[in-house]
């Protein structure tokens, strides 16, 4: 089975290629030129794939990072993914940037992100908690043992792993869990079922 991952909702953009077990390309892609680098999103999955001698009709899977994270990169990532899921007939998984960033920890993970207006976008026993206020992010991390995953700015406040500063390939870890969650029978895997995971509403205008 070959799965083709990315993800633009966070800091960098990740573009992974596997074919069953095997990693193909794992590429990280950033900012550049005062481009966003979910601009470079279509020509990097273009080059990863003629890399490999591979055409968009060899994908079976498309893995994707739904949010929360970037409106622009959650709308880049979901978009381009139904249009070629759409196009190619092939399977579709959206994963929480959260879920992602949990597997940076052990066991028992909590992941605090920056979602402003006072408030972090959390994570932990297994679950999306929405945008919690700071002081009750504070209050369930001094009640529990967690290992902390948060970004630059809430390290500052939580404490734990930024990570921003941990270099991992999250393109990886995404088609990991992509994968995964496509043996699920469970799992529906239609492209129409693919949505953007906005916890909080868009910026107008």
């Amino acid at each position: 089975m070959i799965t083709l991952a990315f993800d633009t909702c966070l800091d960098k953009m990740y573009v992974a290629l596997k074919k069953d077990e095997k990693f193909l390309a794992a590429e990280v892609v950033e900012n550049q030129d005062g481009k966003y680098h979910s601009a470079f999103l279509i020509s990097t999955i273009k080059e990863v794939l003629l890399k490999n001698d591979l055409k968009p009709e060899n994908i079976d899977l498309i893995g994707v990072n739904i949010g929360p994270g970037s409106f622009t990169g959650i709308r880049a990532c979901t978009t381009v993914a139904r249009v070629m899921a759409q196009q190619l007939n092939c399977k579709t998984v959206g994963v929480s940037s959260l879920e992602i960033l949990s597997k940076l920890a052990g066991d028992n993970p909590l992941v605090a992100l920056d979602a402003r207006k006072n408030s972090a976008y959390l994570y932990y026993d297994n679950e999306i908690k929405g945008a919690v206020n700071i002081d009750k992010v504070k209050e369930i991390i001094s009640n529990g043992d967690y290992e902390i995953i948060t970004d630059d700015k809430m390290k500052e406040i939580f404490g734990g792993k930024s990570y921003q500063s941990l270099n991992a390939n999250l393109g990886e870890i995404l088609t990991n869990i992509a994968v995964l969650k496509s043996q699920n029978t469970d799992y529906d895997l239609d492209w129409r079922k693919l949505k953007p995971l906005y916890i909080q509403p868009p910026p107008m205008g």
